[in-house]
């Protein structure tokens, strides 16, 4: 279910904005489902943009200890901005590598903004494997930083 600041958000989109968004943030709920490590995702805004990030949760280390509950993943944020009316973005906290490791691994596939996004055109179908390896790596984050 949708949190209804996010459903707001969603309705003032326009039409096909709406429906990249909603497809997008689909993805993200299904590679969250999808990702051992990721628990429930929390829905919300930040900055205005709808945002998701994985809650805490307790898992087990490959030596079969229980880690102690944390956050496994930096927030996602997704958005459309009227200033670039042809493009809508996937962000993620630019104080991370992740853009640099989506770089690397995607050098060919993907628009980058700085440290902070990548960015789709409207007319152009997602590169979805590729991209829901980008929204794993960022529900995890924190996890693969030891």
């Amino acid at each position: 279910m949708m949190n209804e600041l996010v459903r707001k958000k969603f309705e003032s989109y326009p039409k096909k904005v709406k429906a990249k968004l909603e497809f997008l943030r689909s993805l993200i709920l299904d590679v969250a489902a999808n990702t051992d490590q990721v628990g429930d995702i929390e829905e919300t805004l930040k900055w205005g943009e709808p945002s998701y990030i994985a809650l805490p949760v307790q898992f087990e280390d490959k030596s079969g200890k229980i880690k102690k509950a944390k956050a496994p993943g930096t927030t996602i944020r997704i958005d459309w901005k009227p200033k670039s009316s042809d493009q809508y973005a996937l962000y993620v906290n630019c104080q991370t590598s992740l853009i640099d490791s989506y770089n690397s691994l995607f050098p060919n596939t993907f628009t980058f903004e700085g440290s902070r996004a990548v960015v789709f055109d409207l007319e152009e179908d997602l590169p979805l494997e590729e991209l829901r390896i980008c929204i794993q790596m960022a529900l995890t984050y924190h996890l693969s930083k030891g």
